[in-house]
């Protein structure tokens, strides 16, 4: 028997039925995890020969920030004041340095599209050899990267972006928990010092554009050294939403070159639908949560405490204004609706190669615009296909989250059919309020949930597990009383 660790309990499930449970996943969604031999041995060898860039830019003192464990690194960073503002240097792991278009490892990772995560492992986009090996920012190791350079004034506005190949050196791979340990504690250096008002100046910036983030827990997996499951909600430390800002804005610099270019490949989202607004402001009234109409919807969410019952079932409601995320590919005409509405500008993935296949195309766009060279031909063949390939890739990385967390979930409760928990219900079925969604605090778990009258939204209940189909992956509870 494993344990899994949630909170103050200790919450049983079979390790041997849980990894037969996650090969069940797989086999049903068709995902391959090991990757063909002639891939295999592409990577070797191109690990031993990369391109490498003539530019050295090892002097800059880099660093990654990264969750504990992390091997396949993308990014590193280096900041430093520059008059009275700043300057950015942002180097992004350069699999093209490895990878050629056309060869064994590319045709493997456009049929992948990008990295899935499970509870006790993930299946990579590229072999390890690279993802976690020669192409990744490992500390104290030279590699090719793609060097964004951008400059930013006192307020924190972008003035100057550009990119290029260099080698760099990463001098630490830090985590996102030492380093919060540091601010916290006042022993964080200067250059490090600066994330922090770097990355309040891009919040503030995003707060004035009327972007809007959703500041909703994390339900997490994990398997530890003793072989212990943990599942949790986490909610993002300071210094992980500041350095997300540093991403944020090489995304926004790629989007604005490859817009002023019109040549690109750009992550869209449409506007909230007004349908949907409507219903979040019902939400919103029928929880008491003040929405006034002077107030726009993005200082509204900015507005709500996410630590509250209520406010975590607003959050929970306003998922649904922003979904339609998609990729488009363009050449010549810039796309009719070419911004994200959640960060109110345009936007580019580019900072995740390892991970994401889109990144490295998307990359060799904005180096050939920097160098005023022509865009290679190999990435303006894909400008069409693309899009798809990564809808259907996130579609697969969704499905699969999915299917592992309903699975562990199952495997958790199955034992517990009958006992009660205390929990918030945070979604309500507008045609059938009988029916609804309850978050669990412990173990954490948000999963259907039925009553003998209308579900009390925002409200927290005592709930009694009543199904746990390990089989089929189905939590239900039923209402047994209010317990706010």
């Amino acid at each position: 028997m494993r344990v899994v660790h949630v909170g103050e309990h200790a919450w049983h499930a079979d390790g041997e039925g849980l990894a037969a449970g996650v090969a069940q996943v797989r086999r049903e969604l068709g995902i391959a995890t090991a990757f063909p031999v002639e891939v295999l041995a592409a990577a070797e060898q191109a690990a031993a020969n990369p391109v490498l860039p003539a530019l050295d830019r090892t002097d800059l003192a880099f660093v990654t920030i990264d969750p504990e464990g992390a091997r396949d690194l993308d990014q590193a960073l280096y900041l430093e004041r520059r008059g009275e503002g700043y300057r950015v240097y942002y180097a992004i792991a350069d699999v093209a340095a490895f990878v050629r278009p056309g060869d064994a490892i590319d045709l493997e990772a456009n049929k992948r599209g990008e990295t899935l995560y499970g509870a006790d492992s993930k299946i990579p986009l590229h072999p390890p050899v690279l993802s976690e090996g020669a192409a990744s920012l490992l500390a104290n190791q030279v590699r090719p990267a793609l060097l964004w350079i951008i400059d930013l004034d006192a307020e924190g506005e972008g003035t100057a972006v550009t990119v290029q190949r260099a080698l760099v050196r990463s001098r630490k791979q830090l985590t996102y928990t030492e380093v919060q340990q540091q601010f916290d504690n006042g022993t964080i250096d200067g250059m490090l010092a600066l994330l922090k008002v770097v990355g309040e100046l891009r919040m503030a910036k995003e707060a004035a554009r009327g972007g809007v983030s959703l500041p909703l827990p994390a339900q997490e997996i994990e398997l530890d050294d003793q072989g212990h499951w943990s599942l949790e909600y986490r909610r993002p430390e300071p210094v992980e939403l500041w350095n997300a800002q540093i991403s944020l804005l090489t995304g926004m610099g790629a989007a604005s070159l490859m817009v002023q270019h019109r040549v690109g490949l750009l992550r869209t989202l449409p506007p909230a639908a007004q349908r949907d607004l409507d219903r979040l402001r019902r939400v919103a009234k029928a929880l008491g949560v003040p929405w006034p109409k002077s107030m726009s919807y993005p200082e509204f969410i900015r507005s709500i405490d996410p630590a509250s019952s209520r406010g975590a079932a607003v959050l929970v409601a306003a998922t649904r204004t922003l979904r339609g995320a998609t990729y488009v590919g363009f050449d010549g005409e810039v796309p009719d609706q070419p911004r994200h509405a959640a960060l109110a500008n345009e936007y580019a993935h580019v900072t995740a190669p390892l991970r994401r296949l889109i990144d490295r195309y998307a990359l060799e766009i904005c180096v050939a615009i920097c160098a005023g060279e022509p865009v290679p031909a190999w990435v303006l063949d894909k400008l069409e296909a693309l899009p798809q390939t990564m809808r259907e890739a996130d579609r697969l990385a969704g499905q699969y989250e999915r299917a592992l967390l309903d699975l562990l979930e199952t495997a958790v409760l199955s034992e517990y059919v009958g006992h009660e928990f205390d929990g918030v219900i945070v979604s309500v079925d507008e045609k059938k309020p009988t029916q609804g969604v309850v978050m669990i605090d412990s173990p954490a778990i948000e999963a259907k949930v039925s009553g003998p009258g209308p579900l009390p939204l925002g409200e927290s209940v005592r709930v009694r597990l009543v199904e746990a189909d390990a089989g089929a992956h189905v939590v239900r509870f039923e209402l047994v009383d209010r317990s706010g």
